[in-house]
């Protein structure tokens, strides 16, 4: 009988200690999957989707997006998709309500939506910048058979500011503005960039605001079937524009594009790329990363403009720290 009740409790001691064998390893295996490798950090979780809001089909945001989204698919494994939208001030508002998590937008909107001002009623407090990429340039584009030629042409003509909620709007007054034109002054249109160049060729509108990279894919289509003009802003009202909107610089549309036969002086703010700020620091870090360590996969012209050591020029708004770790190991700072 002392036998017996000797290995039942050898049985109960041994199946304890496996008990809690198997207890201590589950514990150390969620001890490893909660922390870091730097000793006992967090590791921050890792989404398996992210959006990239973009712009119109037409624009550039949208081709550029698609790319970046595959970058970032084949670099960190987060499955990212391209969405389309109306572009900068729409899609500061939908990161504000949490329904995207990186996206496209101009310096100034951004800058706009930070502090709550013109077409933002609210402040944005949930955005922080990753990278400045290319100088997004204003282009005011008519036909030659349209007879427009200056901006004081537009006057009393259809023309197109953009789709509702894009920067493209705010551009536009702007412009007009130094001219001493406003929107009253036309016959205002809030086309997206294919409504728009679409309108034009049907003879539906006159002209249209485009603000985007160059060239830009509306236009170019348009240029395929009609003599495309890209109106100029004089350097006098260039130079009226940047001293009271400082986040304007000097730009140019170059001969060749759209078939153009020589060089047309404008203006241009720049394209950026945000993230919602409660993206963990590493996630963004990846991120960043990713985009600026392969560059040469993008496919889109506007590919080549986009360098690290510019990324942090212009950003107007607080750097996501995440991208800021990555800036600080390459050494770049905003010049």
């Amino acid at each position: 009988m002392k036998k017996k009740k000797f290995l039942l409790s050898m049985i109960f001691v041994v199946v304890m200690s496996m008990i809690l064998a198997a207890c201590g390893s589950s514990t150390k295996e969620e001890e490893e999957t909660t922390t870091g490798t730097s000793g006992g950090e967090k590791a921050e979780e890792k989404p398996k989707f992210i959006s990239i809001l973009t712009g119109g089909t037409g624009g550039t945001y949208y081709p550029l997006g698609g790319s970046f989204a595959k970058i970032i698919k084949d670099a960190t494994g987060i499955e990212a998709n391209a969405e389309t939208s109306g572009a900068s001030a729409e899609n500061m508002n939908t990161l504000k309500n949490g329904d995207g998590e990186i996206a496209f937008t101009q310096t100034d909107i951004a800058a706009y939506a930070v502090d709550g001002k013109l077409m933002f009623k609210e402040k944005v407090g949930n955005i922080k910048a990753i990278a400045t990429l290319y100088p997004e340039t204003i282009q005011i584009v008519t036909t030659k058979k349209s007879g427009i030629k200056s901006i004081a042409d537009l006057k009393g003509k259809k023309v197109s500011v953009g789709a509702p909620g894009s920067g493209t709007a705010a551009n536009a007054e702007q412009i007009l503005e130094v001219h001493g034109l406003s929107f009253k002054d036309i016959q205002k249109q809030d086309l997206s960039f294919d409504e728009s160049t679409q309108g034009i060729q049907d003879g539906t509108i006159d002209a249209a605001f485009v603000t985007a990279g160059t060239p830009t894919g509306a236009v170019e289509s348009l240029s395929a079937t009609e003599d495309v003009v890209i109106v100029p802003i004089a350097q006098d009202k260039i130079d009226a524009l940047i001293k009271k909107y400082p986040y304007y610089i000097k730009d140019e549309v170059p001969p060749g594009t759209y078939g153009l036969s020589s060089v047309v002086s404008t203006v241009a703010v720049q394209a950026m790329l945000v993230a919602r700020s409660d993206l963990s620091e590493q996630v963004v870090y990846d991120i960043t990363k990713a985009i600026f360590e392969n560059l040469d996969k993008v496919t889109h012209a506007k590919g080549k403009l986009i360098k690290v050591e510019n990324a942090l020029n212009g950003v107007g708004i607080d750097v996501h720290p995440g991208a800021k770790k990555y800036f600080d190991e390459k050494g770049v700072k905003a010049q």
